[in-house]
């Protein structure tokens, strides 16, 4: 029989001591092999790893904002648990995170690439998002890649590092190179500053920040849009992404569009020209204004910067400033509205900033209860420029073509039939400009989105508050029909 040796205590020790630190490692990095989403709710937590930038997740002084960031802490509320988030530098160091258990997902709307279904799944698409190869003005380049003398630099750990070794197959004389401890983000800046030559970047990203940096133009496209998604591990992440597929659904279709309207709705409104000026007047002229703006701002719960998008969309912030039709002053203002809003001289900016932040603000008040910020401050600057009863009309056409009238992506399709007479003459208030009325939302809005990234974010980006301190009322009665515009 073959002899059996008694194990030494030293040993049997040793193999105890080292299965207790594999078990509290399994513990702490929550690699153990249950499924993600039992794991979720018997912890009670979500661990979402996210990356820091203005198309996902970001700090901004009224708390993380952000699409994906919007779209995860729903979710964590769907499920019941709490929402930590995992920072992390790059998409793939997300999916890094999920690979080694430390997050369940990585909730960051990333490219759905091969090498990355290999240990991964993904959502269905959350948002689409083209390839661009950036450069600035002034800076042409061959219509051949394969001829280009500068080198493409890229962020390392992005979906450009694949995709531009897929071009290599087509342009085997492709110069590139993917630089380590880098952001898209901060290559794009290094672009515009003249750093650096041509980067990659996404269609979505670079619409925001050409609109900080004019100089950076889109030389070409790099494929077609590709779809954008969340990932779970292969592993064991198939339970919560049936889970997470469960609350796509129940969220629906139109309020993936709010939320896509919310964040990208309006980044490209701005053409060179219109960025360059606005950055220039905001270092020469509103210096002159701002204490106004922000006096208005404080007594009636309006964003300052709001008002001041305003002003910028009526004047360009020049007091001076009079229209054809007799509109005068900074914030464009007529005889009557002047009148109505006890304003004594439109001339005066602290008059007549304060004069329209007011009507602002009761404009605010006056839409229905049912629409919920941020749309209700797109209504309110669809109202100052048409008419609330325009407005109104166009909430009514809006349902009765089966669209939501309580959300402004669905309103804006159908503001401009109201130059249309079979939609006008079937509503209350008639025939109303509804295209200038979408355009003028959307500038406001884009020069909003400016000033608050020109003032450093150092206040709150909510347009308006939802408890503005007591307003000083008008000494009379509104003479204007609500079917009019105010200015």
């Amino acid at each position: 029989r073959p002899r059996i040796r008694p194990s030494r205590p030293g040993a049997v020790l040793l193999l105890r001591l080292g299965m207790w630190l594999l078990v509290a490692a399994l513990l702490v990095t929550g690699s153990w092999r249950s499924p993600a989403l039992e794991q979720i709710r018997r912890s009670g937590v979500l661990r979402a790893a996210m990356v820091n930038d203005p198309t996902s997740y970001y700090l901004g002084p009224a708390g993380y904002t952000g699409f994906d960031y919007d779209l995860v802490r729903d979710f964590a509320a769907h499920l019941g648990v709490e929402l930590k988030i995992v920072l992390v530098d790059s998409p793939d160091a997300a999916h890094d995170e999920v690979r080694s258990g430390n997050a369940h997902i990585a909730a960051i709307a990333s490219p759905v690439t091969d090498s990355r279904l290999r240990d991964l799944r993904f959502s269905r698409p959350l948002r689409y998002r083209t390839p661009q190869l950036v450069g600035r003005t002034g800076n042409a380049i061959p219509d051949d890649l394969g001829a280009l003398e500068d080198t493409i630099v890229v962020a390392e750990g992005t979906a450009y590092v694949e995709w531009l070794q897929e071009l290599e197959a087509q342009y085997p004389d492709l110069q590139w190179h993917a630089r380590a401890g880098t952001e898209v983000e901060a290559l794009l800046s290094e672009v515009a500053d003249r750093d650096l030559a041509l980067t990659v970047a996404g269609s979505d990203l670079v619409a925001i920040t050409q609109r900080y940096y004019p100089r950076l133009v889109v030389r070409r496209d790099l494929g077609p849009a590709r779809p954008l998604a969340w990932a779970v591990s292969a592993t064991h992440g198939e339970s919560l992404n049936r889970a997470l597929a469960h609350f796509l659904r129940l969220l629906g279709t139109e309020e993936m569009a709010r939320l896509r309207d919310r964040y990208f709705g309006h980044i490209d409104r701005l053409n060179y020209v219109d960025a360059v000026a606005l950055a220039t007047h905001f270092e020469t002229r509103l210096p002159r204004y701002r204490e106004h703006f922000e006096r208005a701002g404080e007594s009636t719960g309006v964003d300052w910067r709001l008002l001041a998008a305003v002003g910028y969309q009526e004047s360009h912030w020049n007091n001076k400033a009079v229209s054809p039709t007799g509109v005068r002053g900074i914030m464009q203002i007529t005889e009557q509205t002047a009148e109505f809003l006890a304003i004594s001289d439109r001339t005066d900016p602290d008059e007549a900033i304060d004069g329209a932040a007011r009507y602002l603000r009761s404009l605010h008040g006056r839409l229905p209860d049912s629409i919920p910020e941020p749309d209700r401050s797109w209504f309110m600057l669809a109202a100052y420029n048409i008419g609330l009863g325009h407005v109104l009309d166009a909430r009514r056409l809006t349902a009765s073509m089966g669209d939501n009238p309580d959300r402004w992506v669905d309103v804006r399709q159908h503001l401009p039939l109201l130059t249309q007479p079979r939609h006008y003459r079937q509503l209350r208030y008639g025939y109303a400009r509804g295209p200038e009325a979408v355009q003028y939302v959307g500038n406001v809005r884009t020069y909003f989105d400016m000033l608050v990234w020109l003032t450093g974010r150092d206040e709150s980006p909510e347009p308006v508050s939802p408890q503005p301190r007591e307003m000083r009322p008008p000494r009379s009665q509104d003479p204007l029909s609500i079917e009019q515009p105010l200015l």
